[in-house]
């Protein structure tokens, strides 16, 4: 069996207890990245075996784990934070071992868009999850002018070297609309900003963005 093992996207206890079950139970854990993940495997006690998985190896790795489940080894996918195949290339190994008739299994955990879609207080029976937007100012333009005729919650990631455009652009697109800014989730420096894209700006004119963000409009 596949299992897809949510992780923690910041404090090493929002981990289930199932999870840490999994993950000693396994004959194997596929990783985004071994280094980060082995923080989290000392903590608990966990010795099984690890091997790297990420975006420029999962074809070739993606095939060696096929190999093993249809040997009858029992795999779990983690990435670097939260839940696998979620903006990461566990969707290439999931595909894979659904097409080849290979059992897969969800442990349920962390996801940092819906921490920050709950703690927004922004209506969520209805939202838009844009992932992460273009680097080209022209196309995250265009796609904000997109998202805006939605009509409902959007929530979307950003990362600190691209904030502040992102933030102009938004001004510029949605006006004074309250923006929730969203840094850290769970981790020691959290942080959660209401204000609109405008304040936000001039807040990090005299501090310097840091850390992972995600937006909600």
């Amino acid at each position: 069996m596949l299992h897809i093992v949510a992780t923690p996207i910041g404090n090493l206890k929002d981990i289930s207890l199932r999870a840490i079950e999994v993950l000693k139970s396994v004959d194997l854990i596929a990783c985004e990245d071994t280094r980060h993940t082995k923080i989290l495997l000392d903590h608990y006690g966990i010795q099984t075996p690890t091997t790297s998985y990420f975006q420029h190896n999962r074809i070739t790795k993606g095939q060696c784990l096929l190999a093993l489940l249809k040997e009858g080894k029992d795999v779990a996918l983690v990435s670097d934070a939260g839940t696998p195949g979620i903006l990461d290339p566990g969707y290439h190994i999931i595909n894979l071992a659904i097409k080849n008739n290979i059992e897969v299994s969800v442990i349920p955990g962390p996801t940092a868009f819906i921490n920050a879609l709950v703690v927004s207080g922004k209506p969520s029976h209805q939202f838009v999850f844009a992932g992460f937007l273009a680097n080209r100012p022209l196309a995250r333009r265009n796609r904000l002018k997109e998202l805006a005729k939605l009509g409902c919650t959007i929530v979307f990631y950003e990362s600190c070297h691209r904030i502040a455009k992102t933030l102009q652009d938004i001004q510029d697109i949605f006006g004074e609309k309250e923006v929730v800014l969203c840094r850290e989730l769970t981790k020691k420096f959290e942080e959660v900003k209401r204000a609109s894209a405008r304040e936000l700006l001039e807040h990090f004119r005299q501090q310097k963005p840091r850390g992972e963000f995600v937006l909600v409009i």
